[in-house]
């Protein structure tokens, strides 16, 4: 039997997705401790396209992007025990090397999946739903009757916050750039969406809630929306920070946090959140978001799939903003 060849997104040079190339590798048996995964879905995230500019470098040059996938175990290393060939997996964790039809994983992040979800949902929730888990219940704890702003409430995680911070109760106010976007962040479940572009997001957000502001701000923008945000908090509200995909990570100063408005800011790491966690509380945490999942409690939003070897065009559609919920790679097709 002729053995199958396996491919990957190789980037050469830090630059635009023109850099990207599929390419065939080889892929050893798995070390010690180590699981090897048959991809069926590959998740595409915002931090890909850091790893591909240089923004966040990678470790060596020629490398692999992606960060999440799911799929099933072809084999394990010695001494892992969790898994056995025919699971069916994913993760979202380090290290770096996603893009591919088949790689090998250290067991500890690798994570099991109930039948109930498929391969392309997990690709496409596994690294939001475990941030939006992270967000929701260890960096901030909002309860019933607080109110949450969450920017850009049509993409992946901000749909994944707006219907999980429902479900706790919380009123959710969501920005949005179009109307089409606007339409499902109702969908999701945000109490009022505030288009952006029509009218400055402060100004709307003093307007819907009587000039008390809000609770909670998810944002993962930085620069100067990150700076606005801070204006629309109630006292001690709290400000998440999800990603600088405008300007960057601003400074800000402790005085202008407090002690009159006695507010916080955060800037959590979902991969800090998956290292520190124990295995067993990782597959917890997941076997939460799943069983949503699996209920429909959740809804995973798929905005585009991609063959494997099409990646490049993923990455220009996600930096060009044109995309609602997760994208997706798909190794077989």
């Amino acid at each position: 039997m002729t053995q199958r060849e396996e491919h990957a997104v190789v980037i050469h040079g830090y630059g635009g997705p023109e850099q990207m190339r599929y390419e065939p590798i080889d892929v050893a048996a798995p070390a010690p401790g180590e699981v090897q995964i048959r991809q069926r879905a590959v998740g595409v995230n915002y931090l890909d396209t850091y790893h591909r500019r240089g923004v966040f470098p990678i470790p060596a040059l020629p490398g692999v992007l992606g960060v999440e996938g799911a799929g099933e175990v072809v084999t394990v290393g010695d001494g892992v025990t969790r898994f056995a060939p025919g699971d069916r997996v994913t993760y979202a964790c380090r290290p770096i090397g996603g893009y591919a039809t088949l790689r090998n994983l250290p067991d500890r992040f690798v994570l099991h999946i109930p039948d109930a979800v498929s391969f392309e949902q997990a690709a496409a929730v596994t690294l939001q739903g475990l941030t939006a888990h992270m967000l929701l219940h260890r960096v901030t704890r909002p309860v019933a009757g607080q109110s949450v702003l969450v920017h850009a409430a049509a993409g992946g995680l901000g749909s994944l916050l707006t219907q999980w911070a429902r479900r706790l109760g919380c009123h959710v106010i969501g920005t949005v750039g179009s109307p089409d976007k606007a339409a499902l962040a109702r969908e999701r479940g945000c109490n009022e969406v505030i288009l952006y572009n029509n009218e400055p997001f402060v100004d709307a957000v003093k307007r819907l809630t009587n000039g008390a502001g809000v609770d909670y701000v998810f944002e993962g923008l930085g620069g100067q929306v990150f700076h606005d945000s801070l204006t629309v908090l109630k006292p001690f509200g709290h400000l998440v920070n999800l990603g600088q995909v405008a300007e960057g990570l601003p400074e800000v100063k402790l005085a202008d946090l407090g002690p009159a408005r006695s507010l916080t800011v955060s800037v959590p790491g979902v991969f800090a959140y998956v290292a520190s966690a124990t295995q067993t509380e990782l597959q917890s945490t997941a076997d939460v978001l799943f069983g949503m999942i699996a209920r429909r409690e959740l809804q995973v939003h798929i905005g585009g799939r991609y063959p494997l070897s099409d990646a490049a065009a993923a990455h220009a559609a996600l930096q060009n903003r044109s995309t609602t919920g997760s994208l997706i790679l798909m190794p077989d097709a």
